[in-house]
């Protein structure tokens, strides 16, 4: 990382949302270890939420933390295979204004050298919708630690240089 420490972190608010047929708050290992990894980087888990595969419930919940205010990004995990139950991007199709290509592209780069060329089974995105951003990653205990770890810890930190997400917050819902 390249934290330039001349610099003020600025926390920001994220809510975090599992996807699974199968796990309940017990189970929920991977949303864990995101709530975890948000709040011990100094940023504020806004909300939490476990879903099922469902394409509408998923877009219904991204579009009321959309809507609120007090949440500046959306981490999900699980959901985004290739099974006929993996949903996950569909969701974001119906909520974004603008794809992010690059996170998915370097996910995927960084999940190669953990699991080799399994990581093009991997739909990892993210995307805009209306000044928030929404990270979309699979849902294994070692996908959420690649994710966050080897990207979103770098690209949420203000102090990330040369350029990072949370300095562009102010200037998202241009026009």
């Amino acid at each position: 990382m390249a934290i330039d420490t001349t610099r003020t972190f600025t926390p920001i608010t994220i809510a975090l949302l599992t996807v699974s047929d199968t796990r309940g708050p017990e189970e929920d290992t991977s949303g864990d270890i995101l709530a975890e990894r948000i709040t011990a980087a100094g940023h504020t888990l806004g909300a939490r939420t476990i879903l099922r595969d469902d394409a509408e419930l998923i877009a219904a919940q991204l579009e009321a933390w959309i809507e609120d205010p007090a949440i500046d990004a959306v981490v999900s995990t699980g959901g985004t295979g290739l099974t006929g139950r993996d949903v996950t991007p569909e969701a974001l199709d119906r909520v974004k204004e603008k794809d992010i290509p690059g996170f998915g592209e370097l996910f995927r780069w960084v999940s190669y050298n953990t699991i080799g060329t399994s990581t093009v089974q991997s739909r990892a995105c993210a995307v805009l919708a209306r000044g928030t951003y929404i990270f979309a990653l699979p849902g294994s205990n070692g996908a959420v630690k690649d994710g966050w770890d080897k990207i979103l810890a770098e690209q949420l930190d203000s102090r990330n240089r040369p350029c990072n997400f949370v300095e562009l917050m102010p200037r998202l819902r241009e026009k």
